[in-house]
């Protein structure tokens, strides 16, 4: 990015505002999150929609105009962005409405959106000359940040729940980062390696507190905006967790809007599993976020105290957007839906969007004439268990022509 295109970073909460270097992850006031501020007339009088189609890069750095880094990272094989926005035209005509797209972000490098904001944020600390990088997850942003570090030559720390699902820790452990299983939730984790990084010195990429992680998350809006020529959908259905997607989400349809390439903002839908709604619920009853005891099997999206639940909040008032909650009975019949009619096999957080999706068609929420997409943020191979609980006892067959004939005729 054009450094003169970042005016600063300023406080979501008290508006004060702070140089984006030295780097700040938090308000030096309040403590509250940060949101860089961008020159739009800046980047409108050097960047057009015709110089982006001229760009053969077909990553996430093809918006470079639009990213706080400096530069696009040395390394670009390992492709991270460019995931198909899939057209499900006979869904669409059963559920009720005009149009449902599915964009599917099981397709990046580590099968989780949350490569996006890893790629950023490896890029950021490499500019800022930090080599180890630590983060806090439940999973899939652990997954992420040691997968593209191998790629990049970093080192990676994860703070991890004990619990997480074992397709996880594997998959750390296989990309050689130093795992930390803690054993206690997220909320703690997040707190150690916080508290980690600020004592020695490493990058933080705890989504929730460094503004660099809604940024790379906002490049899934605007390959969706793209994707559908500028003409943005009425809404997006978002599984929340933290809040940073949902956030980043709205950012990179806010960043479209004020460059004048899109006429509307989508309505931007929050979808938490009951047992871990503390944003729907400061939503629904217009209340401050309030921690929670969280308790669901969408591993992804459980969380105590939401740590970018207010930014996530604005987003999606701004938007117009609501938040709804599904059960755990919900997400798992929904997973075995978008696998068997949608070709999709997604984890039990992502498909929280298909369980919320089937919630507001039972609800008569749906409108006849609307364009719909469902974010769908993380691969079903990242959680086996949970997808193999909900499905029948498998029944083994002898290896007889006329039994197997047999079983299938019942």
């Amino acid at each position: 990015m054009d450094r003169e295109a970042i005016l600063k970073l300023e406080c979501i909460h008290c508006h004060s505002e702070l140089g984006v270097d030295p780097y700040s992850y938090v308000c030096q006031e309040c403590g509250h999150n940060l949101t860089f501020v961008f020159d739009y007339d800046h980047i409108r009088d050097r960047w057009t929609k015709a110089d982006l189609q001229t760009e053969t890069d077909r990553s996430i750095w093809r918006y470079l105009p639009l990213l706080p880094v400096n530069q696009r990272p040395e390394r670009r094989g390992l492709t991270v962005g460019n995931t198909p926005l899939i057209p499900f035209p006979d869904a669409a005509v059963r559920y009720g409405m005009r149009e449902l797209w599915i964009k599917d972000d099981t397709r990046l490098p580590s099968l989780s959106l949350k490569d996006r904001a890893s790629a950023l944020g490896i890029q950021h600390a490499d500019e800022m000359g930090l080599d180890t990088i630590i983060a806090a997850s439940t999973g899939n942003a652990g997954a992420s940040l040691a997968c593209l570090s191998a790629y990049h030559g970093k080192r990676a720390i994860l703070c991890i729940p004990a619990d997480a699902p074992p397709a996880k820790l594997v998959q750390i452990r296989q990309h050689g980062a130093s795992l930390l299983p803690i054993e206690a939730n997220y909320d703690t984790a997040f707190d150690l390696a916080r508290d980690l990084a600020e004592r020695r010195g490493y990058y933080c990429r705890n989504t929730g507190i460094n503004p660099i992680l809604a940024e790379g998350k906002k490049t899934a809006a605007l390959e969706i905006a793209e994707q559908l020529d500028w003409e943005v959908p009425d809404r997006v259905l978002v599984p929340v967790g933290d809040g940073c997607i949902i956030s980043g989400l709205y950012r990179g349809f806010e960043d479209l809007f004020k460059l004048g390439w899109i006429e509307s903002i989508p309505q931007l839908v929050a979808v938490q599993a009951e047992g871990s709604a503390a944003i729907v619920n400061s939503l629904d009853h217009d209340d401050p976020i309030r921690s929670v005891s969280s308790n669901t099997i969408a591993d992804s999206i459980s969380v105590d105290l939401p740590r970018d639940g207010e930014k996530a909040r604005m987003s999606i008032r701004q938007s117009g957007g609501f938040g709804i909650t599904v059960t755990d009975e919900e997400i798992l019949a929904a997973q075995q839906i978008l696998a068997a009619e949608f070709g999709l096999f997604a984890e039990p957080a992502a498909v929280s969007v298909m369980a919320g999706l089937l919630r507001l068609q039972s609800e008569g929420r749906l409108e006849s004439e609307e364009k719909l997409v469902l974010l769908i943020t993380g691969s079903g191979l990242k959680d086996i268990p949970h997808a193999q609980a909900a499905l029948p006892e498998l029944q083994t067959l002898p290896p007889d022509l006329n039994e197997l004939e047999a079983f299938l005729d019942r």
